[in-house]
């Protein structure tokens, strides 16, 4: 199986959202711009947030198959993917991409 390396991209945050709809809390996402983790078989880094990884993980096992070029040619890159958490407030996008040896 090959392995994917997951680097955290971007966060944006929605502040007109979280003061409509969420609920004041003090500790939420601990992922930082450019954080990188590597996946092998398919599974769950560790250290990687398992929400993240609930939105990313059948990409990641795709990838890790060997398959890829998903929605015929939607990535540059065949062999990637470009997913975000499901957090509606404070999304992550995340590259994922399958690494050689």
């Amino acid at each position: 199986m090959n392995k994917v390396r997951i680097t955290a991209i971007r966060q944006t945050v929605y502040e007109d959202l979280m003061a409509k709809y969420e609920n004041p809390i003090e500790h939420t996402c601990d992922v930082l711009e450019g954080q990188q983790w590597i996946s092998e078989n398919g599974q769950r880094p560790i250290g990687l947030c398992p929400s993240a990884w609930d939105s990313m993980r059948e990409f990641v096992k795709a990838l890790a198959r060997g398959e890829g070029n998903f929605y015929d040619g939607w990535m540059q890159n065949p062999m990637s993917a470009m997913i975000s958490c499901n957090d509606g407030f404070r999304p992550f996008s995340f590259y994922l991409e399958v690494v050689e040896d």
